[in-house]
């Protein structure tokens, strides 16, 4: 079952309009969280403003927003003041560019969402700009609030549904050629087919269990074990973990043929 959407609005295309619901498509709810607790009590320990000067600490009703525009010296805003600049994008996302979809550069894609309709009778609606898309092979390019900040925003067509991606704004993105302009880029021509037969006899089909946490299944499995009442067993050292001494030259064309011709033992055992 899907989880309740976080942002309900339309989606527009001229003069077509459909009802639409939006939730994040990746999440961090399983993620294995803790709680910060008072050891001598095993109470939880709760977090406060304090002024940072007086060591006070400051009721909800006196908190402000304050943009900084000097040491020690803040532009305040008040809630209303910040919701009077609510913009039209903060409930429609309406697409007025289209750009190609090999266009965007990677980069600027930040966090996708799944959007979708949020009414039957907008279905058909929504399925008219999707295939659209689909078939021009393009992007829809609009904008939308997030957070009280209007971000650019790109609709992709993916199955029968759109993803929307909101995009990183432009002074976010510091541009490559400023770490990569100093690299020799002059590979030697006798170990590309090394390395290219050695990718060959690496690759495999892709699946999500290699993106997998392993941090997180030894949290898991310690926490596991403390519920019921046993320590947790220490694992010793595994042979062969033996990090090899700094220092070592390895010859790169020497490494790459050790590798292999061990794939090629393994297969003729």
């Amino acid at each position: 079952m899907a989880p309740r959407p976080y942002w309900k609005g339309y989606l527009k295309l001229s003069l077509v309009t459909c009802p639409v619901s939006m939730s994040p498509a990746t999440s961090e709810s399983d993620k294995v969280r803790f709680h910060t607790l008072n050891r001598e009590t095993g109470n939880r320990v709760v977090s406060q403003y304090v002024d940072a000067v007086t060591r006070k600490p400051v009721k909800d009703e006196d908190e402000v927003k304050g943009y900084a525009r000097g040491e020690n010296d803040y532009v305040l805003l008040t809630d209303d003041e910040l919701d009077a600049v609510a913009l039209d994008t903060v409930k429609t996302i309406d697409i007025d560019t289209f750009v190609p979809r090999d266009s965007i550069e990677w980069i600027y894609l930040e966090k996708p969402h799944y959007l979708v309709p949020d009414d039957p009778v907008g279905h058909e609606a929504f399925a008219v700009i999707r295939d659209a898309m689909a078939s021009d092979k393009v992007f829809g390019v609009s904008r939308l609030v997030i957070g009280r900040r209007e971000r650019a925003v790109v609709l992709e067509p993916r199955g029968e549904g759109i993803v929307l991606w909101s995009l990183r704004f432009g002074d976010e993105v510091r541009p490559e050629e400023s770490y990569f302009e100093d690299i020799d880029g002059k590979s030697d021509p006798d170990l590309v087919p090394l390395v290219q037969k050695f990718i060959k006899q690496h690759t495999k089909t892709w699946s999500r269990d290699m993106v997998s946490d392993p941090v997180q299944d030894a949290l898991l499995d310690i926490i596991a074990k403390k519920k019921k009442a046993l320590k947790p067993s220490r694992k010793g050292k595994a042979k062969g973990e033996d990090r090899p001494s700094g220092g070592n030259v390895i010859d790169i064309m020497d490494a790459l043929r050790k590798s292999l011709a061990g794939e090629k033992g393994k297969r003729a055992s």
